[in-house]
């Protein structure tokens, strides 16, 4: 259960025209010619190394930034800090949160997943203060983690290669977001939300584990659009994502990221690595790019 939680938490730190590729050149007036590399967080470094345009992409670049710096969020210190951020505080339990139905059905879910579920002492200790979206977050890690081993290496996703070969090549590292930012993002949303997501996930798995399938699938076609399509899709239910969550989650980071690249770019070639899904649409980096007066095109494999 332990070596479960440690692979969980290495994941997160890894867990969205001609835009139908995941690379991009982006020229313009006072910045140096650069690139975007768009990512699937638990694709393996591997898919990088073997993508020509990904290594085009790389080889023009002076400094490498992601979405946050890997290295930080892959350290001891800062696992267990962000451990802790994922328990619920003032002796709340998954327990005492939920009803007595939902804790049940919870319940279920867990032991059909792992085998063993909270009524199971230790894993009630390590698992039954989390906050529930810290929880839906790794069961759905979990679940494709699942359906593909052998293939994901938490110590080698592709958002950390690439922020590896840059230190490998004394070329400077940095993060558009810290790691407080996106763990405040991703678990600091009202308890009560949480706990509808939490209860989604529990009562539509098989939905949630296609929907996931079908992301990946997507992105390795490398078509952005057919990913943000899936990511757009809504069952009219109170599981969608409100309009608030999509802005804090894509569109609010897509617009804070566009005004800070331009001034990265200004001194050096730079390669962002970041979730394809944040490039496509209206309100994605590449078209927001465009409208600020840059020039941005696809990069193939071919």
């Amino acid at each position: 259960m332990k070596k479960i939680i440690s692979t969980l938490l290495l994941a997160i730190s890894a867990f969205w025209c001609a835009d139908a590729q995941t690379v991009y050149i982006v020229k313009g007036k006072d910045i140096k010619p650069s690139a975007i590399v768009g990512t699937f967080h638990l694709a393996s470094g591997s898919y990088a190394a073997n993508s020509k345009a990904m290594k085009q992409a790389f080889e023009m670049a002076e400094q490498v930034y992601g979405e946050v710096i890997t290295e930080h969020m892959t350290q001891r210190d800062t696992l267990m800090w962000l451990q802790g951020k994922m328990m619920m505080e003032g002796g709340k339990t998954l327990k005492t949160v939920l009803s007595e139905e939902q804790f049940g059905k919870l319940n279920t879910f867990l032991t059909k997943m792992m085998g063993v579920g909270l009524d199971n002492p230790v894993v009630m200790q390590q698992m039954g203060a989390m906050k529930p979206a810290a929880l839906t977050q790794q069961m759905n890690i979990l679940s494709y983690l699942m359906a593909h081993q052998g293939e994901f290496d938490p110590t080698n996703t592709i958002d950390l290669y690439f922020q590896t070969q840059a230190k490998a090549n004394n070329m400077p590292v940095g993060g558009l977001e810290t790691v407080a930012f996106q763990t405040e993002m991703m678990f600091g949303m009202p308890l009560d939300r949480q706990i509808t997501q939490l209860m989604c996930l529990v009562e539509n798995p098989e939905y949630y584990n296609d929907l996931m399938e079908r992301m990946a699938k997507a992105y390795f076609a490398q078509d952005i659009n057919a990913l943000k399509d899936i990511m757009d899709e809504s069952l009219s239910t109170t599981c969608d994502a409100t309009p608030e969550e999509k802005a804090r989650l894509i569109t609010d980071r897509n617009k804070r990221w566009v005004t800070l690249m331009p001034a990265i770019m200004k001194d050096r070639a730079t390669l962002f690595v970041v979730g394809a899904g944040h490039l496509p649409g209206e309100e994605g980096v590449l078209e927001l790019l465009r409208k600020a007066g840059y020039e941005v095109t696809a990069v193939t494999d071919k």
